[in-house]
C-alpha cells in the first residue's frame, strides 16, 4: 500500500511539505505523516515509492531513541496504540510520528564526511566548501580531513541555498550557530559510528532543529535515506561516485535523461521505482539490524 496524500478527520493541517504532512494535536503536539511521495532538486515526483514513508518514519525512530543522550529531540512516539484513532489504521501503519511543537530554526544543518554532490561540484569551482578552505587535489568521494559543518537556508518553496557559517551566525546569532555545529558534529559522529559497525559509509547528511521549551531540539527526521548519503563501505572507491542507499538512485537516472531539474519530474521506469524502495528498505535493515518485511505495522 502506497500513502500520498492525507486528510486525518478531526485534526487540523498544519503544513503540508514535500514528503510530510504536519497535523496539530493540542496546542503543544504535533503529528507527522511521512508519505510516499519522492522528491529530487525540490521538485516532487508524480509516482510513489513503496514503503518510503515507513522508512522514513521507523528508521528515524531508531535514531531519535540512539541519539537522546546526545540532547532533547522532538520525538515522543511510533507506537500505533499511543496516536490519535484517527490516525490508526492500514493506511498509516509505521508512518507516523508523535513529536512536541517546536519553533523551527530556519537553518539546514548540513555535515560533510565526504567529498560527494554539491560538495564535490563547490569543491571543483572553488577549492572550497561553505567557506572550509580544503586541500588540493582531492578526487570525488574522498575522505575529508575532518567533518565539516556547511550550512544552508532553509527555502519553503525552490532551492536551499549554502551559506559560511559567520553568515548563519549573522542569521541567528552566534551562540546559537556555535550550538547548532557541535551538535550537528556530534550527532553526525555518532551516525557515522553505527553506519561503520554494519559495514556502511554516512558521507553526509543533514539536521533541523527547533526550540522547545528554551533549549534547541533536533527535529523533523535525522540520518534517513532522504536526508543523508550511505555507501557500501566495500563497494567504497574514490574517485567515483559509490553506489548510495539513498535517492541519489532517482537524481542519477533523472541527470542522465537530459531534465532541466524544473517542474514537471521526469517519469520513473518501473526499475527505478523497485530499485529505489530496495535502497530504502536495506538502508534500514543494515543500519537497525532488524528485517524490514513488518517493520512498523499494527498486529
Amino acid at each position: 500500500m502506497t500513502l500520498t496524500s492525507t486528510d486525518i478527520s478531526g485534526l487540523p493541517l498544519i503544513h503540508r511539505g514535500k514528503v510530510r504532512e504536519t497535523y496539530a494535536v493540542g496546542a503543544d503536539r504535533l503529528l507527522l505523516v511521512a508519505t510516499d511521495r519522492l522528491s529530487a532538486f525540490d521538485v516532487v515526483f508524480d509516482q510513489p515509492i513503496p514503503d518510503k514513508g515507513r522508512v522514513l518514519t521507523q528508521l528515524s525512530a531508531f535514531w531519535f531513541g540512539r541519539l537522546a543522550p546526545l540532547g532533547p529531540t522532538h520525538f515522543l512516539s511510533v507506537a500505533t496504540d499511543e496516536l490519535p484513532e484517527a490516525a490508526q489504521g492500514p493506511a498509516f501503519d509505521g508512518r507516523v510520528t508523535l513529536a512536541r511543537r517546536a519553533e523551527r530554526i530556519d537553518a539546514e544543518c548540513v555535515v560533510r564526511g565526504y567529498l560527494a554532490g554539491s560538495g564535490w561540484a563547490e569543491y571543483r569551482a572553488s577549492g572550497a566548501i561553505g567557506g572550509h578552505r580544503l586541500p588540493a587535489g582531492l578526487r570525488e568521494a574522498d575522505r575529508l580531513p575532518e567533518p565539516i559543518f556547511t550550512p544552508s537556508t532553509k527555502a519553503e518553496v525552490g532551492h536551499d541555498e549554502n551559506i559560511t557559517r559567520e553568515q548563519l551566525a549573522e542569521m541567528v546569532g552566534g551562540d546559537l550557530a556555535r550550538e547548532l555545529e557541535e551538535r550537528s558534529l556530534a550527532i553526525y559522529r555518532a551516525g557515522v559510528e553505527r553506519a561503520a559497525e554494519v559495514g556502511l559509509i554516512l558521507a553526509d547528511t543533514k539536521f533541523e532543529f527547533g526550540w522547545i521549551d528554551g533549549r534547541v531540539a533536533l527535529i523533523d527526521e535525522v540520518l534517513t535515506p532522504d536526508s543523508s548519503r550511505f555507501w557500501d563501505a566495500d563497494l567504497y572507491e574514490p574517485g567515483s561516485s559509490p553506489p548510495s542507499f539513498d535517492k541519489q538512485y532517482v537524481r542519477d537516472f533523472v541527470a542522465a535523461s537530459g531534465w532541466n531539474k524544473e517542474p514537471p519530474a521526469p517519469e520513473l521506469p518501473a526499475t527505478v521505482i523497485a530499485g529505489t524502495r530496495q535502497r530504502y528498505a536495506t538502508a534500514y535493515e543494515r543500519l537497525t539490524g532488524r528485517p524490514w518485511s513488518d517493520a512498523g505495522r499494527s498486529a
